[in-house]
Parts: structure tokens; sequence; C-alpha cells
């Protein structure tokens, strides 16, 4: 990977909406580097748009990188 860009200063975010957030933009940084072609995904876009297994299974890399995030924050228990 030849991208010098630091994006991912820190996991740890303010609130849980944050948190969610921020498990969107890696999941979406993470197709962005697997797949480095932005026609390409653009036009296999239609194709996951319609699967229902794709876009299930897209929302289980979001959940476990929520999942990554929210113990880095310690679940938010700290934050009263």
């Amino acid at each position: 990977m030849a991208n010098d860009e630091i994006w991912l200063k820190s996991l740890l975010t303010k609130t849980p909406q944050e948190g969610r957030e921020l498990a969107i933009l890696m999941s979406r940084k993470t197709i962005g580097a697997i797949q480095t072609d932005p026609e390409k995904r653009r036009k296999l876009r239609p194709e996951y748009a319609e699967d229902t297994a794709q876009l299930i299974q897209s929302a289980q890399v979001v959940a476990i990188e929520f999942q990554t995030i929210a113990n880095a924050n310690n679940y938010w228990r700290d934050e009263k």
C-alpha cells in the first residue's frame, strides 16, 4: 500500500455515534484499499446494491469495525 496519508489517527471517539461513523469510514477505506480502481467500484455498486446477502455482509464488516472501536473506548463506560 503506497498511500502515505494517515487518516486514522485514533480509535478513540467521544460518543458511540462517532464510533459508528468511524466504523463506516474504516469499512469504506478498506474497500478502497482492496479495490483501488474507483471506476471498477462504481461498476460493481449496482450489483451489490440489489444483493441482500452482500448488503448484510457489508453491515457485518461495519459491526466488526464498530466492535473494535467500542472496545478501544471501553464501551464509553467512563463517560457520564
